[in-house]
């Protein structure tokens, strides 16, 4: 006869993502590619184009769903966006062969990693972790979760993100230098994949600053779009 358990605090509410058809997507840990696309490496101007793969984490409760209101945060006067694919991993692994990646992506979506620039560039400078300029909460918008058993696996495709209506980036998934194969096998080098993990692979130039009332609309061909909206400066 088991006891029941008795929380001392209350327990962590579990964030979980829409999925197409119905349903929920747990997510356990959320990933970020540094650096995955040539042109926004060059308008960075802040890397060797042939780098490897490196990778950053947001917290899970982070993340924020379509049609959100995203308050401007905190310490920051330069917030920027990023749009990006989102893989989401479905079958545990470590060490994973290039040949066998495909096999642990549940599905995919269309995420915007939220980023102080200011912030991040202060803790570059310094030699210090991205986190102050990443990780921070409500930074990483995900829009709903399409099955790969249903889409595929996207290799190509236009990625753009449009500002109150204007565009600001476009580019297409077969541009960036880790293809998602190679992104999952590399990263299950250093971790342990596990079911609920999501993964933002990197993004394409044209990243830049919003303020508060900018509507933020992200499309990936084959997804459904993201869209939120930046509010009032967090207290």
């Amino acid at each position: 006869m088991s006891s029941a358990v008795t929380f001392v605090v209350p327990p962590v509410e579990v964030t979980t993502l829409p999925v197409t058809g119905g349903g929920v997507f747990p997510v356990r840990r959320v990933y970020c590619v540094g650096r995955n696309y040539v042109s926004h490496i060059r308008e960075m101007k802040e890397a060797d184009e042939r780098d490897p793969p490196f990778f950053f984490q947001k917290p899970r409760d982070s993340i924020v769903g379509d049609g959100a209101t995203v308050p401007y945060p905190p310490e920051t006067t330069d917030f920027q966006y990023e749009v990006e694919l989102v893989l989401a991993i479905g079958a545990d692994g470590r060490n994973i062969a290039v040949a066998d990646a495909l096999t642990h992506i549940w599905g995919y979506a269309v995420g915007i990693d939220l980023t102080r620039r200011d912030r991040q560039r202060d803790a570059r400078d310094m030699q210090l972790p991205w986190e102050v300029g990443k990780s921070f909460d409500q930074s990483a918008p995900c829009g709903i979760i399409h099955p790969a058993s249903e889409i595929g696996h996207p290799g190509a495709g236009a990625i753009t993100l449009s500002v109150n209506g204007k565009e600001h980036q476009r580019g297409d998934l077969k541009e960036m230098i880790w293809n998602v194969p190679e992104i999952v096998a590399q990263l299950s080098k250093q971790v342990v994949l596990k079911t609920g993990d999501l993964i933002f692979t990197g993004t394409p130039a044209g990243v830049g600053p919003v303020v508060p009332g900018d509507t933020i609309e992200s499309r990936i061909d084959g997804l459904k779009p993201l869209t939120i909206k930046i509010g009032p400066k967090d207290a």
